[in-house]
């Protein structure tokens, strides 16, 4: 005995939660797309028996122009910045999300003239459904190029000059006011900072909030040192601070590479950490464990971050609208201050 079909039609929702997966896979398995594993597409034809399911003509025809990949865009120039522990961990936040919505991720590193060139190639000839777009800086080229494309597009922090639809971010003010606070706690009172590029939001953010930090404690902020987060442009910056502020007590450096960077300078300069100078990173990476001494940081959760704009991400291309999304960050104490 065949069973009866519902009295109204079911919907793609619907057959998306009975077989347990998203709607973007249900809508793969309708449309007969390429990059299904054969166990969800069997519980989907599964549910489309049961409920009776009948596409919409309009929404299939749609859905077949869909190319069950995603763009993950990193604006910076070395292609060894995917070496780097913070985009590594990163691309393996955005994997997994992809990997849970079954769409393939590719991965652009571009900031060159050339980079540029094969990302608009790639936009423009819709072999992906969507882009992420992370470290961008201010009136950076790809940041134009995005919000020309059709595609829907999601930010891994906010850019310097607009507010974008979609976007995932760290509380990069909070942390590094965190961060601040921290040192005037340990009685330091000439404390410096070690701020990323200030063409970044990020950069900008962080150096904000030891300013926020200092301004209320009643302290002169210090001019900062600018580093590009690599540990030789920590060392370097801690190198220029020594020399302009040789009574400097604390050092908040803004993420951990270069917070190790400034440990390897004022060992060599021959202070004490933390006797005389207590330094605090923003990252909690590896790093931060092995340094000597370890480092006290503020901790964000890197791969959640990649996760979050992946999750946006396919809300976006399955119609939905969500909205941007702040991650927070806490300080992790160690022997560094």
């Amino acid at each position: 005995m065949t069973e009866e079909l519902p009295s109204r039609h079911a919907t793609l929702d619907e057959v998306a939660a009975l077989a347990g997966v998203s709607r973007s896979v249900a809508s793969r398995v309708i449309n007969n797309a390429p990059h299904v594993s054969r166990a969800k597409r069997e519980s989907v034809e599964r549910a489309i028996r049961k409920l009776g399911y009948v596409p919409n003509p309009k929404a299939r025809a749609l859905a077949t122009r869909q190319a069950g990949a995603a763009a993950l865009i990193i604006s910076q120039e070395d292609p060894e910045v995917l070496t780097d522990p913070f985009f590594a961990q990163v691309i393996a936040g955005v994997a997994s999300a992809l990997e849970d919505a079954d769409l393939h991720m590719m991965l652009c590193v571009a900031a060159t003239t050339r980079g540029r060139e094969r990302v608009k190639q790639l936009v423009r000839s819709r072999v992906v459904d969507g882009v992420m777009l992370v470290a961008v800086h201010e009136d950076d080229p790809l940041t134009r190029l995005v919000k020309e494309t059709q595609l829907p597009v999601v930010f891994g922090g906010r850019p310097v000059d607009f507010e974008p639809r979609w976007y995932v971010d760290m509380d990069n003010v909070g942390g590094a006011r965190d961060a601040t606070d921290h040192l005037l706690s340990r009685r330091r009172t000439r404390v410096v900072t070690i701020c990323g590029p200030l063409d970044t939001e990020v950069g900008g953010s962080r150096h904000r909030g030891y300013r926020e930090a200092m301004l209320l404690a009643g302290l002169t902020p210090l001019p900062p040192e600018e580093g590009d987060f690599t540990e030789a442009s920590g060392a370097a910056a801690m190198t220029r601070l020594l020399e302009k502020h040789p009574d400097l007590d604390g050092v908040f450096a803004a993420n951990d590479n270069m917070a190790v960077g400034a440990l390897r300078a004022l060992r060599a300069a021959g202070r004490a950490v933390p006797e005389q100078v207590a330094v605090v990173g923003f990252d909690d990476l590896a790093v931060a464990q092995i340094a000597d001494p370890a480092l006290t940081t503020i901790h964000q959760p890197i791969r959640d971050l990649g996760r979050e704009m992946a999750r946006m991400l396919v809300g976006v291309i399955a119609g939905r609208n969500p909205s941007p999304l702040i991650l927070p960050t806490h300080l992790v104490k160690r022997s560094s201050t």
